[in-house]
């Protein structure tokens, strides 16, 4: 059991899904460009540019969006299709539109938590689309704050909690991200509990450290409220 006073949870694949629509849509560009390369050639050259990226555009559907025309255009030699490029443009608007899909136990656990702990959302990517996801998902009124930031980096979690008067051995970050969620946190004294997701992209692996003292890993969300809470007295 984790002694904490704040409790802090990712967005994306933590508590609604996202990777699985970067996937589909993924998908549909290599269709569209099939005549021009193989998949695993187009996958290869598509991380490449979301990599170079990120820097430019940060995370989110937006840059995703760029990168696969820009990939499109290097793979054709800027010969690709002006329907090519409208249809993946299409493709990103589809994405920011679509609906949000709770993931199982992400209900249940911030209503379980709530009113005993202080409760923060720590997301990253573009802020329009995450405040709209957010107000979507039904689950603002559980948090008594929500940051929205273009990395997450040690340092970034020491500014913010630091601005919320957090102290790190007292709080908890819950995510899928290795990379992201959990390890950060570690090297600047918090708690991370990692609940990993079916589907990781690939610029988020990292090793799991499970030799280090504040480091947890839970086979799902609905499993957060015991590791924080005393066990119930069985009756009878």
């Amino acid at each position: 059991m984790l002694d904490v006073d704040t409790v802090a949870f990712d967005a994306d694949d933590t508590l609604w899904h996202n990777e699985r629509f970067f996937r589909l849509t993924q998908q549909r560009f290599f269709r569209l460009l099939a005549d021009h390369a193989d998949p695993d050639h187009l996958a290869e050259r598509l991380l490449a540019a979301e990599r170079r990226n990120l820097g430019r555009y940060g995370f989110g559907v937006k840059g995703f969006t760029l990168s696969m025309i820009e990939t499109a255009l290097e793979v054709t030699e800027d010969r690709v299709p002006a329907r090519v490029i409208r249809e993946l443009i299409d493709a990103g608007r589809e994405m920011l539109a679509h609906p949000i899909e709770l993931l199982p136990h992400a209900r249940e656990t911030l209503a379980a938590l709530h009113g005993s702990f202080r409760i923060m959302l720590i997301t990253k990517g573009d802020l329009l689309d995450q405040e709209r996801k957010l107000a979507q998902s039904g689950l603002g009124e559980y948090f008594d704050a929500v940051e929205v930031v273009s990395e997450k980096t040690a340092d970034i979690y020491s500014r913010l909690f630091a601005r919320h008067a957090i102290r790190p051995e007292r709080a908890a970050m819950i995510g899928n991200s290795l990379k992201s969620d959990v390890i950060p946190v570690l090297q600047f004294g918090g708690w991370g509990v990692h609940v990993p997701h079916d589907l990781t992209w690939e610029l988020e692996r990292a090793d799991p450290p499970r030799d280090h003292p504040r480091f947890r890993e839970l086979s799902h969300l609905g499993q957060l409220p015991d590791l924080l809470h005393p066990p119930l007295p069985i009756s009878g």
